[in-house]
């Protein structure tokens, strides 16, 4: 039984072909540039189907892909239908009884928009997430990857339902109209959910996991899901946020459960220099601009690294030009006025991660380099005595508006 569920698996990618596989960059014209703004607006959007995946991607891909086969082996085994059997005497009144195990369930844990649900997405469609897998004897219908998200206010029911809903969608069975009709309790739930699992699912993804360290319910969460993994053999992927590691780390059977992949922002290096210099070749101005290395360090500064930032200061950078049909022209200055006028409300969580910078043991010196000296210009052409005049009549301070500008850069010594 085992060869005709792992046959129906799309075979695992090398690396050397992986990232090509995973890459995803939309078709663009230039000559949109010329066409009438609203087309230029309609297509701007297409900058964020934009996807190069980094070396968290190839990880969290391996990582699935594998996880997934092993839950997929112990699936029509003698373990897996003893567990059946004792499943449903726990379903009518009997002690839940563990057989099967699930040992091999991890966590993926890293701050909100680096980038982790586009991995995880770009990898299940590459190890067969929409393809199910369909067994003659005995008839049954496998998903490789279910996703589900954590309840906002914790739920254990709520989980458990929108598990059957998501299998039911999935497969089209009725699983959630006979758990609704019966009224399942939370244990009766729990019986049925293990159930389904030994049948039908590979591996469990649940995302939004964050949301228990921040809920009084999040131990009773944890506590489920653990009983579910032992009563289903399957892993679970627990998908969430760096807040989650308050609720692992409260508790040794807890972090034993989290152990698995943490993702911090990407340094100043050359994925981050390569994503960009990509992501200026989609450019929806009338006049084109070419990326520079202070254009670069600018986007990475007011990001510190998170790529889904850069893509909305990009875009956004893009729309306020068009919107207003002036001075179309993507230079520091536009990006600026986008990060000013559109990222107000993130603007205090930006502290980029330095750990690539030199480390010594001596004091670290800032040094300011002046740009563009000899002409007098920014690279918006706005010149140095206007900037500097208009920074003392506000009261502002010289160096930062300078930096800004793109006139300067910091340099660490």
């Amino acid at each position: 039984m085992e060869n005709d569920i792992l046959s129906q698996v799309p075979k695992m990618i090398s690396e050397s072909e992986l990232k090509d596989a995973l890459t995803f960059l939309p078709v663009y014209d230039e000559n949109i540039r010329n066409a009438d703004s609203s087309v230029r607006l309609l297509a701007l959007s297409d900058i964020y189907k934009i996807y190069i995946p980094s070396d968290m991607s190839i990880e969290i891909y391996g990582k699935l892909y594998l996880t997934m086969i092993r839950s997929l082996q112990k699936k029509q085994t003698t373990d897996a239908i003893t567990q059946l059997n004792a499943n449903y005497k726990a379903i009518n009144g009997a002690p839940f009884v563990g057989i099967i195990g699930g040992g091999d369930s991890f966590t993926i844990i890293g701050e909100s928009g680096i980038g982790k649900s586009s991995a995880i997405m770009r990898a299940i469609g590459f190890a067969g997430g929409s393809n199910v897998i369909h067994t003659e004897i005995p008839h049954t219908r496998i998903i490789p990857f279910l996703l589900c998200q954590c309840p906002h206010d914790c739920s254990v029911k709520g989980m458990l339902i929108e598990i059957l809903r998501q299998t039911d969608t999935i497969i089209g069975s009725n699983y959630y109209e006979q758990a609704v009709r019966a009224r399942a309790t939370t244990d009766m739930l729990i019986g049925s959910v293990s159930q389904v699992a030994v049948n039908h699912i590979g591996l469990l993804i649940i995302d939004e996991i964050q949301n228990l360290a921040e809920h009084k319910g999040g131990h009773k969460m944890m506590a489920m899901l653990t009983q579910l993994i032992n009563n289903s053999g399957i892993a679970i992927c627990m998908v969430g946020t760096n807040q989650s590691k308050v609720l692992f780390e409260s508790d040794f059977r807890l972090a034993r459960r989290s152990l698995g992949l943490t993702y911090e922002r990407q340094l100043y290096g050359k994925y981050f220099y390569d994503f960009c210099t990509t992501l200026f070749q989609y450019q929806y101005l009338k006049n084109y601009t070419p990326i520079t290395d202070g254009v670069i360090r600018w986007l990475y500064e007011h990001s510190a690294g998170i790529i889904s930032l850069v893509v909305s200061i990009f875009h956004d950078a893009q729309e306020l030009a068009i919107l207003r049909q002036s001075n179309e022209r993507l230079d520091i200055g536009l990006l600026n006025e986008a990060y000013k006028n559109r990222m107000q409300m993130i603007e205090r969580y930006i502290v980029p991660n330095d750990k690539n910078k030199r480390s010594t043991n001596k004091i670290a010196v800032k040094d300011t380099v002046l740009l563009n000296r000899s002409v007098g210009y920014a690279d918006n052409g706005v010149n140095v005595n206007e900037i500097v005049m208009n920074a003392r009549r506000k009261a502002l301070n010289v160096v930062n508006e300078l930096k800004e500008a793109g006139y300067i850069i910091e340099v660490h010594i």
